[in-house]
């Protein structure tokens, strides 16, 4: 890369990870803009970096009263409707001449990352091109064809990144580059070349060209994707074999045992789903199945009934909670819902019947020695268990299915660690025997809704509404309303003296969490050397705005714009006049596991009927008489956080409300996602809202979300019928060629997208 375009260009590429030729042809502009035509500043999101086309309207330079730095420039440019300001820092004659060169008329082209200063839209210390120097030649270029914009950093501006692209292209020709989409495959669809396709994209001509190469690159990454699954796919079918446990029989199974111990019938969708499970667990092939449902449809008990089915079998099954004190409830409810069944070894037990174990950080450590050899010795029994499932020390030989819930607080690997642990040797064969997955959860993260479109998951969904749940509504509530904030607590004492509880959630354990941070900020802002004050990002900015002290943030003695923590919160409301004689909890995960129980126990008995928590009751937490969810500083959290957080409430049949108390700016990404969740209950559309506001995540690596992503054009939710289409056509093309022998090229694509870790992923399935 350096001897194509320079050293210092090069250093800046490869931090963006671009350290090839074929990196930088790959590295698409985002957007193509026309001379002339003004960036809309009304679409910059607070916190993104930026290209941005406008006009300067005023441009000045001055001298700092403390001489560091010694001069500041400030400009302002506008779009022709709105205006931006934009400011620079440095030597008085380096200012002086910015300043000539950004006079007033000039069109410029301005990179930076968007920032707020005194509640103004800003650019700090950005780099510039300024379009109206540009030679005859250059300008007429400009005039004729659309400019591409590329996605840049502070360092490497869009036009420099563009010149980079150009120089690699120019040296390109067509024995250079191998095109992965057959030649036939181009003809069906109407596709140009793989090197036409980079040119039109990089220097187009009109806007007729940059189009026509994004969908023909598009259309490659859709099929190089699904050609990698569609061999995955091959490879799973063929040889990675599980146990076939048998479907139970209507009487006479552990299964059976407990379906008619149950003092009500199963919902309709239950059955179902128990059935599409059963079939999976009976065949050889490992079953990989998303099991969406909302709070409180009853996925627990369908995974029971399916471990049931292993366990009777005369195998083991594991369930994965992301929590001690979800994995303790889990632990509870099975053996609850179990009674007798759960009671293996003992004078009372069933006639057939079994063990549930818990296995987390807070088991003794006599407890986990008996659990752990009870375990090895291959006693048909069902673990519950967090991350310590997970220990090399913890060995399954004939697990049979794997249970993860709430699959979004997990990471890729570390779902699949546990099938690998606890996979066993198949003794005839010497094939090693893939446990099943089951994964629950009631807001399917932007991966999953990936994975599911690219036919990776099987899915099956419980849409019932529960019998006597109550539907829960969703208020945004602005720090800057005071009154409104002040209205919560006495809503909160209603609840309480009807018998509620209400929870409170805050993003902080303690106000000094992140302080330093923060003063960092306010002393880059107050002095005005580090005018991008972005880093905040927009959430952080969003929540100092028009914040304040509230009545509960001046009795816990918070600074204004502080994030809520539960050590000032409970304080706060122990001062509130409206919650006066009111119990206060609090529950962290700092905490032990016996004092995370009391807290729990005090709340749920009504001793302490406002509980003042961070995000560690988000999921599985069961109080019915919770009817009130308080989220402090809502933003700060992401969608499926929200969604499972106001499942807390709303469990009984009390009428329930969630309030998401928030300072995020009218636009920002966080408004927007606020808005979204206040918009529906439903989890599947959360999530595709979720997509859109972040992306898919790592199609076919471990990274849950994000711009990480592996996808670059392709978009789930805009491209389904496309994906559709890819995946017959990649099927059809690795039946024929498995390996791909014959089809080189598409296989160095995949190659090429798949680094050593995501290929380790593919291959454990």
């Amino acid at each position: 890369m350096e001897r194509l375009v320079g050293a210092a260009t090069a250093s800046q590429l490869s931090r963006q990870g671009l350290v090839t030729g074929g990196d930088l042809l790959r590295h698409l502009p985002r957007r193509y803009d026309t001379w002339g035509e003004l960036t809309d500043l009304s679409t910059l999101v607070e916190g993104e970096q930026a290209t941005i086309q406008a006009q300067v309207v005023r441009s000045a330079s001055r001298r700092t009263r403390s001489g560091h730095p010694p001069a500041v420039l400030e400009a302002a440019v506008t779009d022709g409707t709105s205006r931006m300001d934009v400011v620079m820092f440095g030597p008085v004659r380096q200012m002086k001449g910015l300043a000539d060169r950004l006079s007033p008329g000039t069109t410029v082209l301005l990179s930076g990352r968007v920032g707020s200063h005194r509640g103004r839209r800003q650019l700090a210390s950005p780099r510039f091109q300024v379009l109206d120097d540009l030679d005859e030649t250059e300008r007429q270029a400009l005039l004729e064809r659309p400019v591409p914009i590329y996605p840049a950093t502070e360092a490497l501006p869009s036009w420099r990144v563009a010149k980079a692209v150009r120089t690699v292209l120019d040296q390109v020709g067509p024995v250079d580059l191998s095109d992965p989409l057959p030649e036939g495959l181009r003809r069906q669809e109407g596709l140009v070349d793989v090197l036409t396709a980079y040119r039109w994209a990089h220097v187009p001509r009109d806007a007729s060209q940059w189009k026509a190469a994004r969908r023909r690159l598009r259309h490659e990454e859709a099929l190089v994707l699904q050609a990698a699954l569609a061999q995955r796919r091959a490879e799973h079918q063929a040889t990675r074999t599980a146990v076939a446990w048998p479907v139970p029989e209507a009487h006479g199974s552990l299964r059976a045992d407990l379906d008619s111990s149950l003092p009500y019938r199963l919902t309709a969708g239950q059955a179902r789903v128990g059935e599409e499970i059963a079939a999976d667990l009976a065949d050889t092939v490992p079953m990989q199945r998303l099991l969406q449902g909302d709070v409180g449809s009853g996925k627990t008990l369908v995974a029971l009934r399916a471990m049931l089915q292993v366990v009777g079998a005369g195998g083991q099954a594991a369930l994965l909670a992301p929590t001690e004190v979800l994995a303790a409830q889990h632990h509870a409810s099975l053996e609850a819902l179990l009674g007798d069944l759960a009671e293996a070894g003992t004078l009372g037990a069933a006639r057939r019947a079994t063990r549930v174990h818990l296995l987390t950080r807070a088991t003794s450590a006599a407890r986990r020695r008996q659990v752990l050899a009870e375990l090895a010795g291959g006693a048909d029994a069902i673990v519950v268990g967090t991350h310590a499932l997970l220990s090399d020390s913890v060995q399954i030989p004939f697990l049979g299915l794997v249970v993860v819930d709430e699959q979004h607080r997990f990471g890729v690997a570390q779902r699949d660690a546990l099938r690998q642990r606890g996979g066993s040797t198949d003794p005839v064969t010497g094939q090693r025997r893939t446990p099943h997955l089951l994964v629950m959860t009631a807001t399917p993260i932007p991966r999953t809704i990936a994975m599911t479109v690219f036919g990776d998951l099987a899915t099956s969904v419980l849409d019932e509404v529960p019998a006597g749940r109550s539907p829960v509504t969703t208020h945004l509530v602005p720090w800057e309303r005071r009154t409104w904030v002040e209205g919560l607590w006495r809503r909160a004492a209603r609840e309480v003296a009807d018998g509620g509880r209400v929870y409170v959630v805050c993003p902080r354990i303690s106000a000094e969490e992140g302080a330093e941070e923060e003063a960092e900020q306010d002393a880059a802002v107050a002095s005005g050397t580090g005018g991008d004050v972005s880093d905040v990002g927009a959430e952080g900015a969003g929540t100092d705005l028009g914040r304040g002290q509230t009545v509960a943030g001046a009795a816990a003695g918070s600074a204004p714009g502080a994030l809520a923590s539960v050590e000032q919160w409970a304080r706060a409301l122990l001062c509130e006049p409206a919650l006066e004689g009111v119990g206060i909890g609090t529950l962290t995960g700092q905490m032990s596991g016996a004092d995370k129980d009391a807290a729990m126990e005090a709340f749920a008995s009504g001793t302490t009927p406002v509980l003042v928590a961070t995000t560690v009751i988000e999921v599985g937490v069961d109080v019915p008489e919770a009817s009130m969810m308080v989220i402090l500083d809502a933003d700060r959290f992401g969608l499926s956080q929200l969604h499972q957080l106001r499942g807390r409430v709303g469990r009984g049949s009390r009428e329930s409300v969630c309030m998401a108390v928030t300072g995020a700016q009218v636009g920002s990404p966080a408004f927007h996602r606020l808005k979204a969740f206040a918009s529906t209950t439903d989890g599947f559309a959360l999530a595709e809202a979720d997509l859109g506001l972040r992306s898919e995540g790592d199609v076919l690596g471990a990274s849950q979300s994000g711009r990480a992503s592996g996808l670059d054009l392709l978009r789930v939710t805009r491209d389904v019928d496309l994906i559709a289409r890819a995946r017959q056509q990649a099927e059809a093309i690795v039946s024929q060629d498995p390996r791909l022998e014959d089809h080189r090229a598409l296989a160095q694509a995949i190659a090429q997208r798949l680094d050593a870790r995501s290929q380790a992923f593919l291959e454990r399935g």
